[in-house]
């Protein structure tokens, strides 16, 4: 198994390097190049202004020889400067964007498995029933409704419409709780000023918490959907199974058999859905980040790409490939791990 490991992680070099050449190439095909938007914001811009600075930044020069001038910054940790934001790529995509859309794709994806996994194993063992079948249809309708269109339908009946939860971003403008140093130097600390500190703590977390449901809704949408028929076709293929027969003459209760013989080898296909969904979830947040303007990695994405903002944009998609590339790899050790059959060498 180390041996595998070690293989599999020796294979992840030239991909990443394949990969960065082809999104730095697709990034430089696209129309226009990162002085547009400073040209379009400053009418004093002129065109000597524009030669002296590509010549800086070797803007005039091919794409490749620019990406190899890139790849050596990249290969010492200096990914380059945002221009849109004039703070380091790294810093921008990694400090300032993916923890909102770690909380955001990681609370979506704990919903999505504890509803989905649960609901496509009822649904397989009451099979035919009123109950399958409407899980069926809602699972039909949730792979089917494009993500932005349910954010826009969410946020009309939820914002606009019954006016119960925020249409978007991630606080309540001006609402902020006061710091430590203000609680202390109103109550002296202590005992009391822990609690005025708390107290004053649980408005803004209620009001986060109010700003996340309505993305985090439409976000584990699609993948509940997708695991919860995944899950019920793969039971369904082990029901039935010798092994499962052989259990069941052996008295064991259908508890023990439904859990330790049916479950452990029909959710071995959702793991590799599972893995994958961690860094396609950050991916698929775009659309969902750009809906309810939540300040994430994907809109960072977005807007890198609109505004040819070319550092933040290859920061931000290699390290989805990477994450990918990675979760591909965990996906094969929990499968050795869940299912003593399968042996790497």
């Amino acid at each position: 198994m180390l041996t595998y490991i070690l293989r599999r992680l020796l294979q992840i070099i030239p991909t990443i390097f394949i990969i960065s050449v082809i999104v730095y190439g697709l990034l430089a095909l696209k129309p226009g190049d990162p002085l547009d938007e400073l040209r379009r914001g400053n009418p004093g811009f002129t065109s000597a202004d524009y030669e002296r600075l590509a010549q800086l930044y070797g803007l005039n020069q091919p794409w490749y020889v620019r990406y190899w001038y890139w790849l050596a910054r990249a290969a010492q940790g200096d990914f380059g400067p945002s221009r849109q934001h004039g703070i380091p790529a790294a810093q921008y995509v990694f400090y300032e964007r993916l923890p909102l859309t770690l909380i955001l794709s990681g609370l979506s994806l704990l919903i999505a498995f504890c509803i989905a996994i649960p609901t496509g194993v009822l649904s397989s063992l009451k099979q035919h029933s009123i109950f399958d079948y409407s899980v069926t249809f809602i699972n039909f309708i949730g792979v089917s409704i494009p993500i932005f269109w349910l954010g826009i339908m969410l946020m009309y009946l939820f914002s606009v419409k019954w006016n119960i939860l925020p249409a978007g971003s991630v606080q309540t403008a001006g609402l902020q709780a006061a710091s430590w140093n203000d609680v202390v130097a109103q109550t002296g600390g202590g005992l009391s000023g822990i609690g005025m500190y708390i107290q004053g703590l649980w408005p803004v977390i209620l009001d986060r918490i109010a700003h996340l449901i309505l993305p985090v809704a439409a976000l584990s949408s699609l993948q509940m959907a997708s695991w919860t028929r995944f899950m019920r076709s793969s039971m369904l293929e082990v029901l039935n199974l010798d092994y499962v027969r052989t259990a069941r003459a052996k008295g064991l209760s259908e508890r023990s058999i439904v859990l330790k013989h049916e479950i452990r080898n029909a959710i071995l296909p959702i793991i590799t859905l599972v893995a994958l969904a961690v860094p396609l979830l950050m991916s698929g947040a775009v659309l969902t980040e750009t809906v309810f303007n939540w300040p994430g990695m994907g809109r960072a994405i977005f807007e890198a790409v609109l505004n040819n903002d070319f550092n933040v944009a290859m920061v931000s998609l290699l390290f989805i490939s990477i994450l990918i590339l990675f979760f591909n790899l965990m996906a094969d050790i929990v499968y050795a791990l869940v299912d003593p059959r399968i042996r790497y060498e």
